[in-house]
């Protein structure tokens, strides 16, 4: 039976999720390990901006316990250390070659794994409370982790019914005067599902989630435009497990933070979905694969990449075939997880020339092996429900040369 992905996503969550890190010294060997010395650091750098409460929302992704306190953490320190030392937490799925490449990557060092291992395997002590780090003030506005200029919400709240397997739903509607009286260019953008079984939310021009998508912030000099009586419509992708009681309401929202009156960007993004729409995964079929490619016409500088399976999806791959006839991979997912699709963006943007061809591929498992395959005995065809299969390798850049005064759009 199928499992709604808010749900399944939760459950999975049972050790630290990690952002951008300090690296920390491992305990010399034989050296006691405790939570308040050496754990709760780690913790506190990587892990708790989820696992506390009130922790951030990614896409639904909601860390079900807090790593604050050793009382909270105590329980979970078995689930921890296998976690870690299998590096499914962090999630973290770019392979190991691209570390320092991208922002924002939710990677711990050898010293740090090391050390939280050793933790649970000499029986989760306590230590010294002395030794303990000042706890961490998180900056919360209104439940947002952006300080918003503007928070909309879907026009009125819509009730996915008990029966409901998997659906799209859109709800348009036109941002007043009061909300928007001028145009403004965006900063970032942060999106709160308002139920467990959103699956998805592209609200344009704002963007979008997937489940383990983080609040986007466009780098410095780079932007969406949002004009006066936009139009705006919310693509709500619903998935729950159908059955009496199993109804509820949502009505999600998004909060935006614009850059200062009168900013003008220097660039502005495109985002193309590359990705077949004309496959048919043969049932049993352990890697299956799809490919698209993308030509780009004028200088370019790469921001970022998602890419965007569903149940069966396997690997991605992103190569770039240079005009002068090289090849250089610039992502490469050997391990893809549905639950945590995350956008890998340069920490500088990846400049390519006129001429480039940037070729995306992908694998499915179709096979009994897959644990989340929900029919591999099923011929899998192109469909916006979850039991259906997608694959999109989401491009986002801007031309080299670009004047951001003529366009507007939306990008990760």
């Amino acid at each position: 039976m199928m499992k709604s992905v808010m749900a399944f996503g939760a459950s999975a969550m049972l050790a630290c999720m990690a952002f951008p890190l300090g690296a920390l010294a491992a305990p010399s060997e034989g050296a006691a390990v405790t939570y308040t010395k050496d754990v709760l650091p780690i913790l506190q750098k990587n892990c708790e901006i989820c696992h506390r409460p009130g922790g951030s929302n990614l896409g639904g992704m909601v860390a079900p316990m807090a790593f604050t306190t050793y009382e909270e953490t105590r329980p979970w320190a078995k689930a921890i250390g296998k976690a870690v030392a299998s590096q499914y937490m962090p999630p973290w799925f770019a392979d190991v070659k691209h570390h320092g490449t991208f922002e924002g990557e939710r990677v711990l060092s050898k010293a740090e794994i090391d050390t939280i291992v050793r933790w649970t395997e000499t029986g989760a002590a306590r230590g010294n409370p002395t030794d303990a780090p000042q706890p961490l003030v998180w900056p919360v506005v209104g439940g947002w982790t952006i300080e918003p200029d503007l928070v909309i919400s879907m026009p009125q709240p819509y009730f996915v019914p008990d029966e409901l397997l998997d659906d799209t739903k859109y709800f348009p509607m036109t941002l007043t005067e009061e909300q928007l009286p001028e145009d403004r260019w965006i900063k970032s953008v942060e999106f709160r599902p308002g139920s467990e079984v959103v699956h998805h939310i592209i609200c344009t021009p704002f963007g979008g989630i997937a489940p383990g998508n983080a609040p986007n912030e466009y780098r410095d000099g780079y932007s969406a435009k949002i004009t006066k009586g936009q139009q705006v419509t919310w693509n709500m992708h619903y998935h729950k497990e159908p059955g009496p009681g199993t109804g509820m309401y949502d009505q999600s929202s998004l909060a935006v933070k614009f850059y200062p009156k009168g900013y003008t960007p220097k660039h502005v993004l495109t985002t193309v979905p590359l990705g077949p729409t004309d496959f048919a995964i043969p049932a049993g079929d352990p890697n299956f694969k799809g490919e698209a490619t993308h030509v780009f016409a004028k200088d370019a500088l790469i921001n970022s990449m998602m890419p965007h399976m569903h149940y069966r999806g396997k690997a991605v791959h992103y190569e770039l075939e240079y005009p002068d006839g090289t090849h250089e991979t610039i992502l490469d997912v050997p391990r893809y997880d549905f639950n945590w699709q995350s956008s890998y963006r340069f920490k500088e943007p990846k400049a390519v020339p006129a001429g480039t061809k940037l070729k995306f591929t992908g694998w499915w498992d179709n096979s009994a092996n897959n644990p989340f395959n929900p029919d591999p005995t099923a011929t899998v065809t192109w469909g916006e429900a979850t039991h259906e299969e997608m694959m999109f390798g989401w491009l986002s850049y801007t031309n080299a040369a670009e004047d951001a005064t003529a366009h507007q759009g939306f990008s990760r």
